[in-house]
């Protein structure tokens, strides 16, 4: 039996910023989530300067100078929408099921997520829950429930294929036995699940599920997914930090919630 320790987190996509040839205004950040955003805040201000060209008769401004002092500004006065437009999409791995029942609640975010209906389980892998050390008789407990849900599953699955073997499409009696057999793999179920969000749904989870209260291996989770769009973006992301607490857990912290 597979026992999946830590989640694997990949960076899948991120978006480009084409910017507008019409508008004479250029960005100091290189990142295009971050140029994208400042474009669509200045939009909304009108804060491109006055030589950027833009017909209407609309009077600009220069606005702040630099993508760092602009984003700080739209961070601090809580314009959630400008970062909307700034996009990234991971790959997950590694979590369990018990995680993505509570990842699937954030319904700004996308997923396509393994299908249970169509993948043979049979040799699934088991997420640790971190609360359960190696070594102990909570450890050997929860392998023991593991093993026998997967031979529980592999048996049911068996049996349910004999009792539709007369359904005439190949696709749709493995569907019918993997979906009822299902039933029996626990919430510790290894599953992988593509997820894509804007900066500010991102911001939303990190903050909800990097709590020091939010469930454990989510929180791992959000963790490791913050030290990547930091790097990613640290004009976004930079006002997080993350903290051990005096209980030795790791949590996030920022002087920016609710963005």
């Amino acid at each position: 039996m597979h026992i999946f320790r830590e989640p694997k987190v990949t960076l899948l996509a991120r978006q480009q910023f084409l910017g507008a040839p019409h508008v004479r205004w250029q960005s100091d950040s290189d990142v295009p989530a971050q140029a994208l955003a400042e474009f669509a805040g200045r939009l909304c201000y009108l804060s491109f300067g006055p030589d950027a060209g833009l017909e209407g008769g609309h009077k600009l401004i220069p606005g702040r100078t630099t993508n760092r002092e602009y984003l700080a500004n739209i961070l601090k006065v809580k314009h959630g929408s400008v970062i909307e437009h700034a996009a990234w999409t991971f790959l997950f791995e590694g979590v369990s099921r018990a995680l993505t029942h509570e990842l699937v609640r954030h319904r700004h975010f996308s997923f396509s997520q393994l299908s249970q209906r169509y993948v043979d389980e049979s040799d699934v892998a088991f997420v640790l829950p971190p609360e359960i050390e190696e070594g102990t008789e909570a450890f050997e407990i929860w392998k023991r429930s593991c093993e026998r849900a997967l031979e529980d599953y592999r048996q049911l699955l068996a049996r349910i294929e004999e009792r539709v073997a007369d359904e005439p499409s190949p696709t749709l009696r493995r569907k019918r036995a993997r979906q009822a057999a299902r039933a029996v793999l626990p919430n510790a179920t290894e599953t992988k699940i593509v997820v894509t969000g804007n900066a500010r749904a991102w911001r939303h989870f990190i903050e909800m599920r990097g709590s020091a209260s939010a469930d454990a291996e989510i929180r791992r989770l959000a963790l490791a997914v913050l030290r990547i769009l930091q790097d990613e973006a640290p004009h976004l992301f930079g006002d997080y930090r993350i903290v051990r607490l005096e209980n030795g857990i790791e949590a996030v912290h920022t002087e920016t919630p609710g963005v």
